[in-house]
């Protein structure tokens, strides 16, 4: 027995056959308060350092770490068996060799696959939404809750869940676009994908999902990452915040991840409103609040509403923020701030209590270790691969199609594939590294055969300094290209470009353009939509040769695209597409298979135009500007199909109801197109007069539908009152009695719908 250590082998929280919450409370009997607050604290130590040797070696150093124990440890990203040894090993010292032997929770991140080398990696959030498919992301989120269990992962800092209405954020592509109804729904099947469950627990082989960020994170000033977002509560109340109620009210996840921005000068995680007024009491969350990286310390640091360390942390805590992460930097101070009276022990009490729970719910002190061999079988599942393509195809949007696509196989001798972005497979922020990755060349010239030379050209450089994915977006310097050196590679794509009967142009960014700016040497926001660099000039350059032109685009954020959109005859909206970029873009350009993804963002055609979203306010884009018009480059909801589909005329079950009534509408439509294709039937709503101002159209329901030629289908789509309901002049969240356009069609754009009028009444 481990010096200092008492035997606690016969105590109550140690009989699995007890029930949690009694478990719970006997183990919290038992502790110091060192050892309460120890599990209000995660554990990091830094970098890819992580947990070297020579602490392992060390009694002393050992003792120092983990003698407490911790809430949660967040290593680095090794790979497969140096994650599952050092997490047995961290978790064996605890167990074994701490006084109450309280196992830690491990931590990661996996918006679109575990970010961790030999993972399955997804298209990035942004693309991945342009599915529409809550079935599928219930699938690709199952997945990811697979791959990180097998590895000791218990809770995922997982998903992004802000509406994002400003595109020169740097983490768009994290989220799932700028519609609150849409990523309430995307949201819902990524935690029920993740815990397994839609009743708050979690279930075997799944992890614990974390709602973030709370609240405002994705309308920043300026586009600049963390920024203020200065909103009045009714645009918070009907955009910001419904996602996160509906993820709550529906599926239950088990933590809530506050924003780091502030909202009217209070920053989220000083913020007691949002914290337990709203979250707590309004809304009824019973879970888990976590604290951002080092949002803490920016409390003192970067917004100066706490005089140190310690201030931050006697304000976090009482805010609600219960534990603290990464590291334990500033609730070490708590026990100081509770003998000050600063703190109430029962507060502490009651947040250690919570996270007791979750870990004897989680099963950890009955089965704390993972198996090595079992994580490496898991990770190399060939159904995790293809279900990685199914979600590629469906993710990639067709934006303009002059009647070049789907290419045939053996039309052409020699097809050039040329760009910056075509060699290298790009993955965007928060990644992992997979076993195997396809790019697009590599796609292209497997789908092509021996028939066909596929000819190739960087055309130029967006930035030199690249190794793989994960490391472009981690690390902190960005060495761009020069122009004398893409003038050259220019020269040379247009020497290749000659050669060829078609190409085929790889353009956007990679992971030092568009990422998350955390620190001033690590940015990633931009004053632009334009495409990066020497791009324009090669696409020209190209262009001038005369020969058909298929743009594949590879990025994180909307582009102002409008040379290409007015020149070039093909675009594919490709974001960043995973490991199966090139297989899945292949299949697509030739034809194997259709094209079915819709934005969920609108590009505008300049940065000058923002904000621009489509549920915009009547008055907000009312007349043009002097040097271009108000309308987008490409609508939310837009997107191409090989096929044509054909909408009846959309019928309502009950053209009047009341206000507390409920009706839905029934559109018939058809293929009548030659190539089986999917549909996404959307349903807009807006009410025509109303006590405050209403946005010209919201979405409020949708559904994907898969049609072969000739075939027809009946979408019904229900409009029940939380459909119709907003927050009045009162700030009353009500249905007003009145007219309500409901508008069908398969884009937001108003040619693309039709319109039925439904009367509520009092």
């Amino acid at each position: 027995m481990t010096k200092g250590k008492t035997k606690q082998n016969d105590a109550p929280y140690k009989n699995p056959a007890l029930p949690v919450s009694k478990r719970a409370k006997d183990l919290l009997s038992r502790m110091t308060i060192e050892e309460k607050v120890a599990q209000l604290m995660g554990l990091w130590n830094g970098g890819v350092e992580d947990f070297k040797e020579e602490i392992f070696s060390d009694p002393a150093r050992m003792k120092e770490i983990f003698g407490n124990g911790c809430h949660s440890i967040h290593p680095a990203p090794f790979g497969i068996k140096e994650t599952v040894t050092l997490r047995n090993r961290i978790q064996k010292y605890l167990v074994e060799e701490t006084r109450l032997g309280i196992p830690t929770l491990f931590v990661d991140e996996g918006q679109h696959g575990m970010m961790r080398p030999e993972a399955t990696v997804f298209p990035q959030a942004i693309g991945l939404a342009c599915s529409w498919n809550p079935q599928l992301f219930e699938e690709v989120y199952g997945v990811v809750a697979n791959e990180m269990r097998s590895r000791g992962t218990h809770h995922a800092l997982t998903p992004v869940i802000d509406v994002c209405r400003e595109p020169r954020w740097g983490r768009v592509e994290e989220t799932y676009g700028e519609d609150p109804y849409l990523n309430g729904v995307l949201s819902c099947a990524a935690v029920k994908g993740l815990q397994g469950t839609a009743n708050g627990t979690v279930k075997d082989n799944h992890v614990a999902a974390t709602l973030k960020h709370l609240i405002g994170h994705g309308q920043s000033e300026g586009g600049q990452n963390q920024g203020p977002a200065n909103y009045s509560m009714r645009d918070l109340r009907e955009f910001h915040m419904p996602p996160f109620k509906m993820c709550i009210d529906k599926v239950k996840p088990v933590s809530v991840m506050p924003s780091y921005n502030e909202v009217d000068g209070v920053p989220s995680h000083a913020n007691k409103w949002l914290i337990k007024d709203l979250l707590r009491k309004e809304w009824g969350f019973k879970g888990l609040v976590v604290s951002d990286y080092y949002a803490v310390d920016q409390l003192f640091l970067k917004h100066f509403v706490a005089g140190d360390g310690k201030d931050a942390a006697r304000i976090a805590f009482n805010t609600g923020i219960q534990y603290e992460l990464p590291q334990a930097n500033h609730y070490k101070h708590l026990p100081a701030l509770l003998k000050e009276g600063k703190i109430k022990e029962k507060d502490i009490d009651a947040f250690v209590e919570q996270i007791l729970k979750l870990k004897f719910e989680l099963g950890l002190f009955e089965n704390p270790y993972v198996d090595v061999d079992n994580a490496i079988k898991v990770s190399k599942k060939k159904e995790h691969r293809a279900v990685a393509l199914k979600a590629t195809h469906q993710s990639i949007v067709l934006l303009k199609n002059d009647n070049l696509l789907p290419l045939k196989k053996d039309k052409y001798k020699k097809l050039a594939v040329i760009g910056p972005c075509a060699k290298d497979v790009y993955f965007g922020g928060y990644a992992g590294e997979p076993y195997e990755k396809v790019s697009l060349l590599e796609g292209i010239k497997n789908k092509v055969g021996k028939g066909t030379e596929v000819l190739f050209a960087q055309g130029c450089k967006l930035t030199t300094n690249t190794t793989n994915s994960y490391f472009n977006w981690k690390y902190d310097e960005i060495v761009f290209a020069s122009r004398k050196e893409n003038l050259k590679l220019i020269e040379k794509a247009v020497e290749v470009a000659k050669q060829a009967e078609l190409i085929i142009l790889a353009i956007g960014e990679n992971e030092h353009l568009c990422r998350e700016a955390w620190a001033k040497t690590h940015i990633g926001d931009n004053l632009t939509l334009d495409l990066f660099g020497e791009q324009n000039e090669l696409v020209e350059a190209i262009l001038a040769l005369k020969k058909p032109v298929v743009v594949y685009l590879m990025n994180g954020r909307p582009l102002s695209i409008n040379n290409l959109a007015d020149k070039v005859p093909a675009i594919l909206e490709g974001w960043y597409m995973g490991q199966e970029t090139g297989t899945a873009a292949a299949d697509i350009i030739f034809g194997d298979v259709n094209p079915s993804g819709k934005l969920t963002i609108t590009f505008p055609k300049s940065a000058g135009q923002l904000p621009m979203y489509y549920n915009h306010k009547p008055s907000a884009q009312f007349h043009d500007y002097l040097s271009l018009d108000i309308k987008p480059l490409f609508y939310f909801g837009y997107g191409l199909s090989y096929t044509q589909f054909k909408f009846g005329k959309p019928k309502l079950e009950k053209a009047a109801i009341k206000r507390t009534g409920s009706t839905s509408v029934t559109v018939e439509v058809a293929n009548t197109g030659k190539n089986a294709g999917d549909e996404i039937v959307q349903l807009y709503i807006r009410d025509k007069v109303s006590s405050v101002t209403r946005p010209v159209k919201e979405l409020k329901g949708f559904q994907r539908i898969s049609l072969k030629p000739g075939e027809k289908k009946n979408v019904t789509l229900k409009i029940r009152p939380e459909h119709l309901a907003f927050y009045d002049i009162n700030m009353k969240y009500v249905v007003e009695p009145g007219d309500f356009d409901i508008m069908i069609g398969n884009s937001s754009r108003d040619e693309d719908l039709q319109v039925v009028t439904l009367k509520v009444t009092k």
